[in-house]
């Protein structure tokens, strides 16, 4: 794995090792990702699951900002 700050956490929320392997084509690591993108779609799919605010995402999720904007652009970019 990069040398990024990666913290998995465990809600049932989030994506199982092989659901990431299936997606994660759509989803590239770019060379300034400070993030992995499995940690911020499981904030996405936090946030949908519970029906929470972006600002009221637990704190072992990215920023509430950073999961946001990556939300938006997926969004607007079709996937």
């Amino acid at each position: 794995m990069d040398t990024m700050d990666f913290k998995p956490t465990s809600y049932p929320s989030d994506l199982t090792d092989g659901e990431w392997e299936e997606i994660a084509e759509y989803f590239p690591q770019g060379p300034n990702s400070e993030h992995h993108k499995s940690s911020l779609i499981n904030a996405v799919l936090y946030m949908v699951d519970n029906g929470c605010k972006w600002r009221a995402l637990p704190h072992d999720f990215p920023p509430y900002s950073t999961v946001h904007s990556f939300y938006r652009r997926a969004r607007l970019s079709g996937l």
